[in-house]
């Protein structure tokens, strides 16, 4: 399970060989989500409105690194560390 990204408690990971559409999961404390890359939407769990919020602004401004993690992780099993909100 490889933590792309970790800021201010919140970790971001992708799975090896997850299913489509291209997400990825959020851990904060005892809360889990998953959001849709394209649209920052939560698909699947829940997280603190605050949390969300700073969630959404970082994949809004990783997008494409995101999009070209997924496609790495599901075809090479690399993945590149992507910066932190700050």
């Amino acid at each position: 399970m490889p933590e792309i990204c970790r800021f201010l408690g919140i970790s971001i990971i992708m799975y090896f060989n997850d299913h489509n559409p291209p997400h990825f999961h959020v851990k904060y404390n005892e809360y889990r989500a998953v959001l849709e890359i394209g649209s920052s939407r939560v698909i699947e769990g829940e997280v603190p409105p605050r949390v969300l919020g700073l969630v959404v602004e970082w994949a809004g401004l990783h997008r494409s690194e995101l999009l070209e993690d997924w496609e790495l992780i599901r075809s090479t099993g690399e993945f590149k560390k992507i910066a932190p909100l700050v």
